[in-house]
């Protein structure tokens, strides 16, 4: 019998993935747990540049200064702001908060993929700026949900919490700016991070990669 050649096609083309650095914007309501998704991709060891934001708000007892945020006078943030060294900038609740655009452009410019916690107004300022990026809306299974988080946080009085969970109504209708969602159940972190984990991947496949382009 005739042994079977191989058959090399020398003229078919090799595919390999083309990617880009992503941008990832994480955003969604006060209480939907950011932070928390944000600890657990950490410490999962996920190859991301956490790019951290800044803010004019006191620190809680259990942030750290650097860590969780940039804690900043306002007089500091407004210099910031005067010299075009932030991304984008609101005011929540009456504090600031802000991306520090070195802290961006420079990850982008290395390939390295990012993630950055913003509110929902940041969110949108950012989508006009770089349409580019991946808009990820984290939000907690119900607004009652939501509620006991504000409370078990002791952080806000009463007149707050009000305010808060009416903010939070508002936000959720801003769900159409995002690309994707995730809802961040009560003792499920790591579903959560399992879930944006995922997203990362199928964006690494799309066959037109985004691009994200930071003068």
């Amino acid at each position: 019998m005739q042994a079977m050649k191989k058959v090399v096609h020398r003229n078919h083309p090799s595919f390999h993935r083309l990617t880009k650095p992503l941008l990832i914007i994480l955003s969604g309501p006060s209480g939907a747990g950011k932070d928390a998704v944000l600890a657990g991709m950490k410490k999962s060891s996920y190859p991301l540049k956490y790019v951290i934001t800044l803010t004019t708000r006191p620190r809680r007892t259990s942030e750290k200064n650097n860590v969780d945020y940039h804690f900043v006078s306002r007089e500091k943030f407004q210099t910031m702001v005067e010299n075009s060294e932030l991304l984008e900038w609101a005011n929540v609740y009456g504090n600031w908060y802000g991306v520090p655009r070195d802290a961006v452009k420079k990850a982008l410019d290395k390939g390295e993929d990012i993630i950055v916690k913003v509110d929902i107004q940041g969110a949108a300022t950012i989508k006009k700026i770089l349409p580019q990026a991946i808009f990820i809306f984290l939000v907690p299974p119900s607004m009652a949900e939501l509620l006991i988080r504000l409370e078990q946080r002791h952080t806000e009085s009463p007149s707050d919490l009000t305010r808060r969970l009416k903010a939070a109504e508002e936000e959720m209708k801003q769900l159409p700016l995002f690309d994707y969602v995730v809802v961040n159940e009560w003792d499920e972190i790591d579903r959560a991070v399992s879930e944006i984990k995922a997203i990362i991947t199928a964006e690494k496949c799309r066959v037109v990669p985004r691009e994200v382009v930071l003068e």
